[in-house]
């Protein structure tokens, strides 16, 4: 059994996997991760691998207990991953944008697939039918949007993600909901759009915090899988460990 560990920017997701199928799933705050794995040990004595994405902070006494206890993975850039990476610049691509088209290879092999994994940021990964990444984009999430329009003017109030009630908002409210919330939706179903109009066969993947929330508004036919991210690592653990 695997132990897949995805520190976050605001959590720190812990996964079971009994070979490609998950066991328990929790997320907790970083500062409660070691407790959390010591509880997860006693629960599945059976875990033998586990696997640390981090693109936060994640304390070096966890590390220590996890090298000690389990043969560990520390996902970096020079891990070995099953496609081959044609990012210009692959040292700064996010390991967890590794991770998500680690998840499509597995998934859909020898595909064209587009992964947006929609959370704290809005990011668009594509690998194609010769196993190649070429890249994506990377723009504000919801969160991030409505934060911004908080922070960055005087009087505007910072609210919760709600569906509009129409596109023409008749109260601040409602104006502040529908430029964030429609403004997302038009960016996924524009960029979704432009990649159609080069690749006709093309599979579209939503993944994140906000996929529940957008995939039932977007025009396009999609997979939408909250553990899509955690496979990735599960795969890239096989692959590693074999």
């Amino acid at each position: 059994m695997n132990l897949i560990i995805d520190v976050g920017n605001t959590s720190t997701k812990l996964a079971v996997f009994n070979n490609n199928k998950i066991e328990s799933k929790t997320a907790v705050e970083t500062k409660q991760v070691l407790n959390s794995i010591k509880h997860i040990l006693e629960t599945y004595p059976e875990v033998r691998l586990a696997i640390v994405s981090s693109v936060g902070r994640l304390e070096k006494e966890v590390l220590v207990y996890l090298e000690a206890n389990l043969k560990l993975v520390v996902l970096n850039h020079e891990t070995p991953i099953p496609f081959k990476n044609l990012y210009a610049t692959p040292k700064t691509l996010g390991i967890d944008r590794i991770a998500l088209v680690c998840a499509s290879v597995q998934q859909f092999p020898d595909k064209n697939v587009l992964i947006i994994d929609a959370g704290t940021c809005i990011t668009y990964d594509f690998i194609n039918t010769n196993n190649e990444y070429l890249g994506g984009a990377i723009s504000p999430g919801i969160r991030m949007r409505y934060k911004a329009l908080h922070n960055q003017t005087a009087n505007l109030p910072l609210l919760e993600t709600e569906q509009p009630k129409h596109v023409i908002g008749n109260s601040t409210i409602e104006a502040i909901n529908s430029g964030v919330v429609n403004g997302v939706l038009s960016e996924l179903n524009g960029i979704i759009s432009e990649y159609r109009s080069i690749y006709l066969d093309l599979t579209i993947i939503l993944t994140g915090g906000d996929a529940k929330f957008l995939s039932k508004q977007l025009k396009s036919s999609i997979f939408a899988n909250s553990n899509f991210l955690l496979e990735g690592l599960n795969y890239i653990l096989q692959h590693n460990t074999v």
